[in-house]
């Protein structure tokens, strides 16, 4: 079993680890270890997405990260081998206003967010960076946070940049999505048709 030392690194570095490390063999195992709960469900969700099984074990401050890589199609390639995929349109959003007028802005961004429930086609994935993460966090605007938790059960993927959560002492306050790291962001953006930056 391969054996990915990943205590004290910030993200998006264990999952990178945990990436090269999965790459470098056909099938078998990888062990990722890491020292914070974010590293744990970040490279746990990396893990899953590329079709491998994860099992966490728990050890005082650490987390051993169990990972099996078989030789079975992963999720992802099979939708991009699909004819009938649906197009991919990502909203990246990177304020928690729309402009430069604050006000005005406000109004905008609560606008644009709720349309996006009658939009067509409904976005894959809302990505929120720098000081948007607040828009999914609890104490936030009542509207912007029912429009994006009706996102997510339609099938939206709501992503938070994890860095920004903890920036502002948010991780805790997250009410709807997942909060992610560099490494799903950055994938996300390049994987989409097409990207709407508001």
């Amino acid at each position: 079993m391969k054996i990915v030392d990943c205590r004290g690194l910030a993200c998006p570095i264990p999952v990178l680890k945990t990436k090269e490390a999965l790459e470098s063999l056909e099938s078998g195992q990888v062990e990722v270890i890491v020292d914070n709960k974010a590293s744990r469900e970040n490279v746990k969700r990396f893990a899953e997405k590329v079709g491998c099984s994860v099992e966490v074990k728990e050890e005082g401050s650490l987390f051993r990260i169990i990972i099996t890589k078989g030789k079975s199609v992963s999720r992802a390639e099979k939708e991009e081998e699909s004819p009938n995929r649906k197009k991919n349109v990502v909203v990246l959003i990177a304020s928690s206003t729309v402009g430069e007028d604050p006000e005005l802005g406000k109004i905008l961004i609560k606008g644009f967010i709720k349309t996006f429930l009658n939009a067509g086609p409904l976005p894959s994935a809302v990505v929120l960076i720098n000081t948007a993460v607040k828009l999914a966090c609890r104490g936030g605007d009542e509207e912007i946070l029912s429009a994006l938790k009706s996102l997510s059960e339609k099938g939206c993927k709501v992503i938070c940049c994890g860095t920004c959560l903890d920036y502002f002492g948010l991780l805790e306050e997250l009410e709807v999505g997942v909060a992610s790291n560099a490494y799903d962001v950055v994938q996300t953006l390049v994987n989409a048709d097409s990207v709407i930056r508001l």
